[in-house]
């Protein structure tokens, strides 16, 4: 939260203007090489009233936010099939260790048991369809154990084309 010090001196839309400026320039240099010094130069605040002026919007410090979006967009990488090393220089960070034990610290396991849990969900989604959709929507579709979801999924991916197509 923004204190009425700081709002005689700037008004609060050009303060968290600035601030989204920097959130915005973190989001899409996240895999480069950014530290505090760079992301407050873009807000054009020095390193510490930046600190504090992000955290009371966003509860999280600036380097906290870099390393969440780093592990949101490092478990895309996981998903899409990418080694942990790979995902690890993808992100931006120097060292898999370090990768390692942040990403279990923001998640809560380690990569590699991400990807396994990752994986397993997928066979069980294969496995076992329905039980990964609501009762309802696939009461309304009249699917049940014995349906083929094979065909069914290429009838729906050709009707979404289409839409998608005909905008």
């Amino acid at each position: 939260m923004i204190t009425a010090a700081m709002e005689t001196e700037y008004p609060r839309i050009y303060l968290y203007r600035r601030i989204v400026q920097a959130k915005l320039f973190i989001e899409k240099h996240y895999a480069e090489k950014i530290d505090l010094n760079n992301i407050s130069d873009e807000a054009c605040f020095s390193k510490f009233h930046f600190i504090r002026l992000f955290k009371s919007v966003y509860q999280k410090t600036p380097h906290q936010y870099l390393t969440k979006i780093r592990i949101d967009k490092a478990q895309l990488f996981l998903q899409e099939g990418k080694s942990v090393r790979d995902a690890c220089f993808l992100v931006g960070f120097d060292s898999i260790s370090t990768f390692s034990g942040l990403f279990k610290k923001e998640v809560g396991i380690s990569p590699a048991q991400y990807v396994n849990n990752y994986q397993q969900r997928l066979a069980d989604i294969k496995r076992t369809p329905l039980a990964f959709v609501p009762g309802c929507y696939a009461y309304m579709h009249g699917w049940n154990e014995n349906s083929n979801f094979e065909e069914d999924s290429k009838k729906w991916f050709r009707i979404f084309v289409r839409i998608t197509l005909n905008k």
